[in-house]
């Protein structure tokens, strides 16, 4: 890594204490973004389990009240957490809206009598 790559423009011990401590950084963030993923796969198979519950009871793929709720708390989780609200409610509504995509695709397949290939699918729930 150089100066020039890195933004940091300095160079000599300096530079590589800068160098050191953004390698560093940068690989706590790789670790956290790599944490992310995985919690977001355990998410996904507790979400597609519900989806395919909800088709089998014949209950929507969305359920608003839900929703509304987890925004509320995500807020609040998010403001504690020193994070913006308004980003959390933005990645909690990106992932409802996969959510519910999902369990379209189940109902459909539960309706159609496709369920076998939907448990084999790897899907996001």
């Amino acid at each position: 890594m150089t100066p020039s790559n890195t933004g940091t423009g300095r160079s000599g011990a300096g530079g590589t204490a800068v160098l050191a401590e953004l390698q560093r950084l940068r690989e706590s963030i790789d670790n956290i973004d790599a944490a992310v993923v995985h919690m977001l796969a355990e998410r996904f198979k507790c979400t597609q389990q519900v989806g395919h519950l909800k088709a089998e009871h014949q209950l929507p793929p969305a359920d608003p009240e839900r929703e509304a709720q987890q925004i509320a708390r995500l807020r609040t989780l998010a403001g504690s957490a020193h994070l913006d609200p308004a980003f959390a409610e933005k990645l909690l509504n990106f992932i409802v809206a996969e959510v519910i995509r999902h369990h379209e695709r189940i109902a459909d397949e539960v309706v159609g009598g496709e369920e076998g290939p939907a448990e084999a699918a790897p899907t996001a729930g």
